[in-house]
């Protein structure tokens, strides 16, 4: 049976959004917010990776669990890596969720679903995506779209992620989200490898994994969780939140 842990990889540095993992949101800080949601998902203990000694302190302050990693790492996946190495040496936790520190209104559930797919041996790492429905995202660089062909119902085997409009024909383009789930095992070997040249020519780094013959597999979500780039969706994300404790609060009287 899996052991998964859930890491979020976060650092200060944003050249559009300074200080981003310490935004305030409805009260919380950014980070913490995306730790709580993690936590909720209930798969596993969660800790935030992070070379801020800012950082850390807010999820400590929060009752989390900071590890302070390296400031030189390429990516969030060598950030999580050295995390997990240090927390957990004697590799209690065979399955490591990396949860992006920008994603403030994520569902736990969704966090829960990419887990899904690793229980099948030959699948080294899961990821999300869902079905594009806005047709600016259909020609949007910035839209990642994943391509993959079924293996179960909401349930794909990737074969290739592009920023291009693929694959061609009639038919739904898919919206990949970046969040993975790694076997362990898949996590370290993903860290060792070079930049492939795919990856490097279309700038997408799950392509390192498909290029060195690894299986990632889809899970198939509703929406696009939000991810905080701009202060524009900085502004979303507190709406988001304040919409969300005023509906609670709502109830909570009715009640």
């Amino acid at each position: 049976m899996a052991c998964p842990i859930v890491l979020i990889p976060a650092r200060l540095a944003s050249t559009r959004l300074p200080d981003k993992p310490l935004a305030d949101i409805a009260g919380v800080p950014m980070i913490v917010r995306v730790m709580r949601q993690a936590q909720a998902a209930g798969i596993g203990p969660v800790a935030v990776a992070t070379d801020s000694d800012a950082v850390a302190a807010a999820v400590t302050a929060a009752g989390g669990h900071a590890v302070m990693t390296r400031d030189d790492h390429p990516s969030g996946s060598d950030r999580i890596f050295e995390a997990l190495e240090s927390i957990d040496p004697a590799g209690n936790h065979d399955v490591v969720v990396n949860v992006q520190g920008d994603l403030p209104t994520i569902d736990p559930a969704v966090i829960a679903a990419a887990v899904a797919p690793l229980s099948d041996p030959a699948v080294d790492i899961a990821t999300l995506a869902t079905v594009i429905t806005r047709e600016e995202e259909r020609h949007e660089a910035s839209v990642v779209k994943a391509v993959g062909t079924p293996v179960g119902p909401g349930h794909l085997r990737a074969l290739y992620f592009t920023r291009a409009q693929a694959p061609w024909g009639d038919g739904p383009l898919l919206h990949h989200i970046g969040l993975y789930a790694y076997r362990r095992a898949a996590l370290a070997r993903f860290v060792a490898l070079p930049p492939s040249p795919l990856e490097q020519r279309e700038r997408l780094e799950q392509l390192r994994a498909l290029e060195a013959g690894m299986r990632i597999d889809i899970v198939m979500v509703d929406d696009v969780p939000l991810g905080v780039d701009t202060p524009g969706d900085l502004e979303r994300a507190r709406q988001l939140w304040a919409d969300r404790i005023n509906k609670a609060s709502t109830a909570s009287e009715l009640s």
